[in-house]
């Protein structure tokens, strides 16, 4: 028998075994959380790292790991790919929306109203399409991207490695006709080349290629001439440039966004597939190892037995050995080839059996395993499971509709802090040059430079794309029930559900109403509803469906 000490109370008798532990700093603690020798917990003690150090240091191994992943798996594509093209889409950009009410505060002049900001807006968004969209691509330092390219590309390395970063470059040579418009121009840099020289740790200044000043504002960014894995460029990436963070006067030189988990944080948290990073290896070998376990059963299908050892088959057969019991089936297999409508009928050799191998791949618990797995990696990305199995079979339009509602929260809060951090300062630095290159319409009297008021000038709404549709008929429904409550406009339905600018909507309503006029078409029932009252003529009773 174990010997059993007790521990004994004032009165002598033994304490219950939830006092003892409290006393004898045991198990019990006033939260569970804290607990050190519990059986669940007593291998678990993280160390509390500070915001740089725990990301810093191990960035490269994590961003590597993931990077394979989106490369060769699925899943990991697909979670990339589904953020990717609902957050920015194909055609990411601005609808500048100036702040006419900042900018009559500042100069007193009246003249700043939204009249003039529509047009402003529309001016200036017609010389950022010049720009963005030009046939040469001369927005982008290699000359190989569009701006919305660029946005798409800045974009998936925010979240595959953590970071987008940019380099603004004003290249006044590229100008001239036929040529660039516009000396603006935009270098996309691999995050990797973002890094403390001669890759030293982390110092009071340098924290993962961000020099920062005492209050750890980043102040200018250290970047290898080349990339480390270019082999043909191996003298260029053992040489870092400090490049500043902006001019003297404010304009960006160096764009670096990512999302911070926590407070004094300098570079990014290695992208959306971080926290599923093991999971989504342990699916991949899972499905692996059912795959093969599959086909080794497709190919062994059946096999032929004997009852006989080797003994025995040849002293039955006069010393003649197996070999003479191998010629022997053959040439019975050989001789009976009996056949009934074109199908082979098998007869067997005395002493044969077939058996066949039971196909038991993939195994039962198989398929819910997989979407336990998917439903985890899908709340870790902020998507919805449907997105990254593209299997819609088991929903309805209630719980996907429910689940879209759910995912866009994440999507949109995506988005604005992109646009935010990467897209508006490079907006920012076109409209500081369009300001010197244009002729953009501004109020007579007092109006302010642009340095003065460059938050203000540039002020936008970043259009990707919309929510799309589930049920066209009701979603449409709902956003004209919206509009005609004064709930809704037409610029927050035609962006919400389509991803469209509500002015090109009316102007290409307009368009074609005159064209169907024109050719004798009758017109959609809201358009015969407005010509009718042009014409004063009573509404018509629209003919039931």
């Amino acid at each position: 028998m174990e010997n059993q000490v007790s521990i004994l109370g004032p009165s002598g008798a033994p304490l219950t075994p939830s006092r003892a532990r409290m006393l004898t700093g045991g198990s019990r603690t006033p939260y569970d959380a804290a607990d050190l020798y519990g059986d669940h917990v007593a291998d678990w003690q993280p160390y509390l790292w500070s915001p740089d150090g725990e990301l810093n240091m191990y960035r490269d191994r994590i961003v590597a790991r993931v990077r394979d992943l989106v490369r060769n798996d699925g899943w990991a594509s697909a979670a990339v790919t589904r953020t990717l093209d609902t957050v920015v889409g194909a055609n990411f950009h601005p609808v500048f929306k100036p702040d006419y009410q900042a900018l009559r505060a500042y100069s007193g002049n009246k003249g700043f109203d939204h009249v003039w900001a529509e047009e402003y807006g529309q001016s200036l968004e017609a010389n950022w399409r010049t720009w963005a969209d030009d046939l040469g691509r001369y927005c982008d330092a290699q000359r190989n991207l569009t701006l919305p390219e660029i946005m798409a590309v800045a974009f998936r390395h925010e979240l595959v490695d953590g970071d987008s970063l940019a380099q603004m470059l004003w290249l006044p040579e590229r100008v001239g006709r036929g040529r660039a418009r516009y000396a603006t121009t935009v270098m996309l840099v691999d995050p990797d080349r973002l890094s403390n020289p001669q890759l030293r740790f982390d110092q009071q200044t340098q924290r993962g290629g961000v020099q920062v000043d005492s209050y750890g504002a980043a102040t200018g960014y250290f970047i290898r001439r080349a990339h480390q894995g270019d082999w043909f460029s191996a003298g260029d990436s053992i040489h870092w440039d400090l490049i500043p963070r902006e001019t003297e006067w404010g304009r960006p030189i160096i764009v670096h966004n990512f999302t911070p988990d926590r407070a004094g944080q300098h570079r990014g948290g290695a992208g959306i597939l971080t926290p599923v990073l093991q999971r989504l290896k342990m699916l991949i070998k899972y499905d692996g190892t059912e795959l093969d376990a599959a086909i080794i059963n497709a190919i062994f299908g059946a096999y032929i037995t004997s009852p006989f050892d080797q003994n025995f088959v040849e002293e039955s057969l006069g010393g003649g050995g197996v070999g003479a019991y191998q010629e022997g089936r053959a040439d019975f297999h050989r001789e009976r080839r009996i056949r009934l409508g074109g199908a082979q009928l098998t007869s067997l050799y005395p002493g044969e059996i077939i058996s066949t191998v039971a196909a038991s791949r993939p195994a039962g618990n198989f398929e819910a395993f997989e979407a336990a797995m998917l439903r985890n990696i899908a709340a870790g990305t902020g998507t919805s499971t449907q997105q990254i199995s593209q299997n819609w079979s088991d929903v309805n339009y209630s719980s996907y509709r429910a689940a879209m509602l759910e995912a866009w929260k994440t999507f949109y809060r995506r988005r604005v802090n992109f646009a935010r951090g990467f897209s508006q300062p490079i907006a920012g630095a076109f409209v500081e040059e369009s300001h010197e290159v244009d002729d953009l319409p501004m109020p007579s009297g007092h109006v302010p430079d642009f340095i003065e008021c460059r938050t203000a000038y540039s002020r936008a709404k970043w259009m990707g794309p919309g929510k799309g549709y589930v049920d066209p008929t009701k979603e449409k429904a709902g956003a004209i029930m919206g509009m005609d409550a004064g709930l809704s406009t037409l610029e927050d339905e035609c962006a919400d559900l389509a991803g469209s600018d509500w002015r090109e909507v009316m102007d290409r309503q307009a368009v074609e109403i005159n064209r169907m006029k024109q050719l004798g078409i009758p017109l959609p029932a809201w358009a015969a509803r407005v010509e009718a009252k042009k014409a004063g003529d009573p509404p018509q009773e629209p003919e039931p469906a």
